[in-house]
């Protein structure tokens, strides 16, 4: 097996081929005569040392073979278009790319407004981000898919080095017709008596919740789990359950789906948002400074 005769032309073709199950048709695509067209998929089999399609009267079709082939070579062409991308950034002028993984009580409360500044003063440097559950994100910033990340407090960091970010208060949504409504605070106890909608369990807000519940000897009663707050505000709003949210997320949702926030008086609802590093002493100076800028809104 020969892997150094492969080349980015002959394995794009090879996807071409597997998308249109037919070689002239890959060929036609690649702005390749058939007959250099069918060379080079000749020069792949000899290169790996075993047939990659197989030939029949109506096009060809995959081999085990050929199939992890193609699995490899879409990843290695993605690759090489990510990579392309990334010089095209640096030559228009960025300076650094940030791959920032960040929870959903991070981009619904505090990122929008200080991202968009630090876009303003920093054009050179790009922010990539993705929302993920916090466990996820610890793993992302460990393995090296993220530079940064931000989750919640009570997360296993798994020997990240961690940055305080900000705090928030989670309080109980419920709606405006409703046995609580009238109150100004409970305790979370209380609550347990009623359904509730959740996001997913694995969410550190689901796990908080589940670890209060436990600390008391109760069952929470999920009646719905869905994938955002705006959308735990929607089925509170339409009597599905009663939820427990970040205070600032729900502000814009209160008058607008006739809610009510009671305020919850257990410790445990008071949080911390963290920044996690794999290197806090090795951070890149565009990392440095991204980290700078959220530290001191």
């Amino acid at each position: 097996m020969n892997l150094h005769r492969l080349d980015l032309v002959s394995l794009s073709l090879f996807n071409l081929v597997v998308r249109t199950g037919s070689i002239s048709k890959g060929a036609e695509l690649a702005h390749l005569a058939v007959g250099a067209a069918s060379k080079r998929i000749s020069d792949l089999e000899g290169a790996v040392g075993t047939e990659l399609f197989e030939r029949h009267s109506r096009g060809v079709t995959l081999t085990v073979a050929g199939d992890a082939l193609h699995r490899h070579a879409q990843r290695i062409l993605n690759d090489v278009d990510q990579l392309a991308a990334d010089l095209s950034d640096y030559a228009s002028g960025v300076v650094g790319v940030v791959r920032l993984w960040v929870n959903t009580s991070a981009v619904t409360q505090f990122l929008p407004r200080e991202l968009a500044s630090f876009v303003a003063a920093n054009p050179g440097i790009r922010i990539e981000l993705e929302e993920q559950n916090s466990s996820e994100i610890v793993l992302a910033v460990l393995e090296g898919r993220a530079d940064v990340g931000i989750f919640a407090d009570r997360t296993p960091t798994l020997g990240l080095d961690i940055v305080n970010y900000r705090e928030d208060r989670l309080v109980l949504v419920v709606p405006r017709v409703h046995p609580l409504a009238r109150r100004k605070s409970v305790h979370f106890e209380e609550a347990c008596d009623f359904d509730f909608v959740t996001l997913s369990g694995a969410t550190s807000l689901a796990q908080r919740l589940h670890a209060a519940s436990e600390t008391l000897g109760r069952r929470l009663k999920l009646r719905i789990q869905v994938r955002s707050f705006d959308a735990m505000c929607q089925m509170v709003a339409a009597g599905m359950g009663v939820a427990v949210l970040p205070r600032e997320a729900i502000q814009p949702h209160l008058r607008s789906m006739n809610l009510r926030e009671i305020t919850l008086e257990d410790d445990w609802t008071h949080r911390r948002l963290v920044i996690g590093l794999r290197d806090a002493g090795a951070v890149p100076r565009h990392v440095r400074t991204l980290i700078d800028h959220l530290c001191a809104g």
